[in-house]
């Protein structure tokens, strides 16, 4: 049986683009982690990805994760299937069209080959304790200096 760990993920953007951060809480039995980071230029949907991304990355050993998100953009992708297609189609939304942040996608679902994660979302600025207290997170972290470079999205936006 797989340990169950709740996360509360939150990406924000002052600007988009513009500084940005994630909030992400990691909740386990009695034991709470917190983890938050900004970056200088970059998107709010990448902020999203991001925290995902990180609040996974921190987990030991396979879980069971419920992922309580305000993104539809995430909580879509996944659960309607579009960020596997995307994949599967050289990412490529369309014929036409790339996907966006095909970086970070690729990361996640890499990683959700290793947990079973199920993605909720949730109204964001409701009054979702902790999705409010990842919300703040996330925007403390936009705003904190020294600030990281999201080098892929800076590397794209430069081309």
């Amino acid at each position: 049986m797989k340990p169950t760990v709740i996360m509360y993920s939150d990406g924000a953007c002052s600007g988009n683009p513009g500084p940005g951060g994630y909030g992400v809480i990691l909740l386990f039995g009695h034991h709470r982690k917190e983890l938050s980071a900004g970056y200088r230029k970059t998107t709010n949907n990448r902020m999203e990805l991001l925290g995902v991304i990180r609040g996974l990355e921190t987990l030991k050993q396979p879980c069971r994760v419920l992922v309580y998100t305000d993104s539809a953009y995430i909580v879509n992708a996944v659960n309607k299937g579009w960020a596997q297609r995307w994949r599967k189609q050289g990412w490529k939304r369309n014929k036409r069209q790339a996907a966006e942040n095909a970086d970070l996608w690729e990361q996640l679902l890499t990683l959700l080959e290793q947990h079973d994660v199920e993605f909720i979302w949730v109204r964001g600025h409701a009054g979702n304790t902790e999705n409010e207290h990842a919300d703040a997170l996330a925007v403390r972290a936009s705003q904190s200096l020294p600030q990281l470079i999201d080098e892929e999205y800076e590397r794209q936006t430069d081309a």
